[in-house]
């Protein structure tokens, strides 16, 4: 393998592999520890003001903080895959003051850049490191598959990982213990359903795009293999290199070709998954009773509102303005509204389900009202600059516009 002469030579469009410098860092981090080197190197030299992290409770449980202290952010390292938290929502106009630097999976960094669109906060001044996502899991979920399947005190995990299609946990007596993800959710168990479907694995729409496909047999679980997608993502690397937190090499064809690979087959993972769930309703009485019957449990909480990481539109919303607890329609006007304000917009991130008391499967109805009209509008959200359709001043502002790479279904 070569090395780059210097972190100077980093630029977008650059395919690396990296690891942190320190021993300590590298052993506590997922692939070698190489993003939250650079997290901690950029509150170290005042490259970002604060980093917005996980803060670990146990393997099932975190919470999110905004933090200037490296330390903290040292001990935020590994992955949580059993933590499905989405941050971007936690990027309001009260939190974001200074310059910003945030993990992100691909369906927080297609939020974080919905939000931009929406002025809640600015690109310049926020630094997002995206992670490759196979899928989070419900921790409540994972409790009953480690004591189903694996057989094992969901007390003892030290930590978990997803490698060559296993969710693989480690025991803190040092041991692995793998089970084939098909398995798992063949038994409704593995990963969030909207996970299953998800159509973005390799988030290229951030700074950066870490994760462990295309890492060399020699190097694996040792390195992180790094895309610099933006000249924010190069400034990033360049400054943990330089500051001593981190090193790099180039990534070979080899380790790119396998990433590419991986990516392909769970994309198409992904297809088959979203043929099953998204099967075509042509009749409109049975499409309205499809959506009639979803939620015909609703207790109007209004919980996936308070959590859905596009909507920003606070207490003062149409979706509550317009409808009423006490109101008799056969279907939900608070859900009816939310449909259509979210159908250009809905990341089918899955966080209105996972909060919901009611238990209803909000992502897959909100997502089959909505990708017909992201596939009309050929509109991936999330994936580019471009304005929402149902921003656009005018008709012809829709016209002939790609969409960041729309495979809508």
């Amino acid at each position: 393998m070569s090395g780059l002469k210097d972190a100077s030579d980093v630029k977008a469009g650059d395919k690396l592999l990296g690891w942190a410098a320190s021993e300590d860092v590298r052993s506590r981090g997922a692939s070698g520890g190489l993003v939250t080197a650079m997290l901690a190197a950029a509150l170290e030299t005042g490259f970002v003001d604060r980093v917005l992290v996980l803060k670990k409770v146990s393997e099932f449980e975190a919470y999110p903080v905004f933090t200037s202290d490296v330390q903290e952010v040292l001990e935020s390292a590994g992955s949580m895959h059993s933590v499905p938290v989405n941050l971007a929502r936690y990027l309001k106009p009260e939190t974001c003051f200074g310059k910003i630097a945030l993990p992100a999976k691909p369906c927080d960094v297609r939020a974080v850049i919905e939000r931009v669109k929406r002025n809640v906060l600015s690109s310049e001044n926020t630094y997002v490191i995206g992670l490759n996502c196979g899928g989070t899991m419900h921790p409540e979920k994972v409790r009953k598959m480690l004591e189903t399947v694996y057989r094992l005190d969901p007390e003892e995990i030290a930590g978990e990982e997803i490698v060559k299609g296993k969710l693989v946990f480690f025991t803190k007596d040092g041991k692995e213990h793998a089970v084939p993800i098909d398995d798992l959710e063949a038994e409704d168990l593995g990963r969030r359903d909207s996970c299953r479907y998800c159509q973005v694995k390799i988030p290229t729409n951030a700074d950066l795009a870490c994760g462990n496909w295309g890492i060399p047999g020699e190097l694996a679980g040792k390195a992180t293999f790094v895309e610099v997608m933006t000249e924010k993502g190069a400034e990033l690397l360049k400054k943990a290199v330089k500051a001593g937190f981190a090193e790099f090499i180039k990534a070979e064809e080899r380790g790119i070709s396998a990433r590419e690979k991986v990516n392909r087959v769970m994309l198409g993972m992904s297809e088959k998954r979203k043929a099953e769930v998204f099967t075509p309703i042509e009749n409109g009485e049975e499409r309205f009773e499809y959506f009639r019957k979803g939620l015909k449990n609703c207790i109007h909480c209004e919980a996936c509102k308070a959590v859905c990481p596009v909507c920003t539109c606070g207490e003062d919303s149409k979706c509550t303005a317009y409808s009423s607890p006490e109101d008799s329609y056969k279907m939900s006007l608070f859900h009816m509204v939310r449909f259509l304000h979210l159908s250009d917009s809905c990341i089918g991130c899955g966080q209105c389900e996972d909060v919901c008391p009611a238990e209803i499967p909000l992502t897959r109805l909100y997502q089959r009202f909505a990708v017909p009209v992201q596939k009309e509008y050929r509109y991936l959200p999330g994936m580019s600059d471009r304005t929402p359709p149902f921003f656009a001043l005018k008709p012809e502002d829709n016209e002939d516009k790609e969409g960041g790479g729309c495979s809508c279904r």
